[in-house]
């Protein structure tokens, strides 16, 4: 047997193995919210609206919606800048300013979450409580922009690998045009980098869903749907981290698995749509490229 088969049965090893660990959480998460799914009225009592447990309401939708909420406003954060910094870093800034601008964005990626939500609770808390007559300062609005920045780096490094694969492509054909290196990155090099562009989004998409430590430190923690961004609000990470049922027959127990189902449902959306993305560019450029 040669080292290319070695290689290649290790690797599928690994990755049979890394199918059945997701199986197997899957599968746990599962067994442990089944009995939801068995009482018509727990289901009822979880996917609800209200979160009061010791009333016998144990709704987690307030949960969904502020885990929405937060992702997709920190992605409108971070998206735009996170284009402005991987096409100034790729091709407008000088060779000194686009290495330190690379050296931050990756020493960014090092940075605990945790210091981020730590430098948020002194910085923008007091700054929005001080600064607007309602709410306490953890809202909606500061662990969003916590969350932007923490969650720029993972864009920036998306997008700059896809943009430096499709500018092998077409910077000869470009340069041969006349075009600035400016008129190259907007009009060529952004429009083939599309793919990138929306995998960075899913990504960062994705990675704002999975935070716990900023929502924990800095969003509130208050199980309510939020009615505008200085409200406080609850994520499922975060419900998951603050809910300690120890009776294992109590519906709140049931419902930080259930919490924890949604969570790995989204992430596994997300990665089909991901996949289902890249598929469908791919093929449309190979009809592209057999049609000319």
């Amino acid at each position: 047997m040669t080292m290319e088969q070695w290689i290649e049965r290790a690797l599928f090893a690994c990755a049979l193995f890394c199918s059945l660990c997701v199986t197997a959480v899957f599968g746990f998460l599962v067994y442990f919210s089944w009995p939801l799914f068995l009482d018509a009225q727990g289901l009822a009592a979880v996917f609800s609206w209200v979160w009061k447990p010791f009333m016998g309401s144990f709704g987690i939708l307030p949960m969904v919606a502020g885990t929405f909420g937060l992702a997709v406003l920190a992605l409108g954060i971070a998206y735009p800048l996170a284009i402005g910094v991987a096409c100034f870093t790729h091709g407008l800034a000088p060779a000194r300013i686009r290495n330190a601008a690379l050296s931050l964005v990756y020493f960014m990626t090092s940075i605990p979450t945790v210091i981020y939500g730590f430098v948020s609770v002194f910085i923008l808390v007091p700054f929005f409580r001080d600064h607007f007559e309602r709410g306490t300062g953890f809202c909606l609005m500061t662990s969003a922009i916590t969350l932007a920045v923490l969650i720029v780096p993972t864009i920036v490094i998306s997008l700059r690998a896809e943009m430096g694969q499709k500018s092998e492509e077409v910077r000869l054909a470009a340069r041969s045009l006349g075009m600035t290196p400016a008129q190259e990155l907007l009009w060529v090099l952004l429009p083939c980098s599309g793919r990138g562009l929306v995998i960075a989004a899913v990504l960062g998409f994705g990675r704002a869903v999975g935070d716990t430590l900023v929502a924990l430190m800095v969003a509130g923690n208050a199980p309510v749907v939020p009615r505008s961004l200085l409200d406080s609000i609850r994520t499922l990470t975060a419900h998951i981290a603050l809910v300690v049922a120890t009776d294992s027959q109590d519906r709140s127990y049931h419902s930080i698995f259930a919490a924890g189902l949604m969570l790995f449902l989204i992430m596994a959306g997300l990665t089909m749509v991901i996949r289902g993305l890249a598929m469908r560019i791919g093929k449309g450029k190979e009809r592209h490229d057999s049609a000319a």
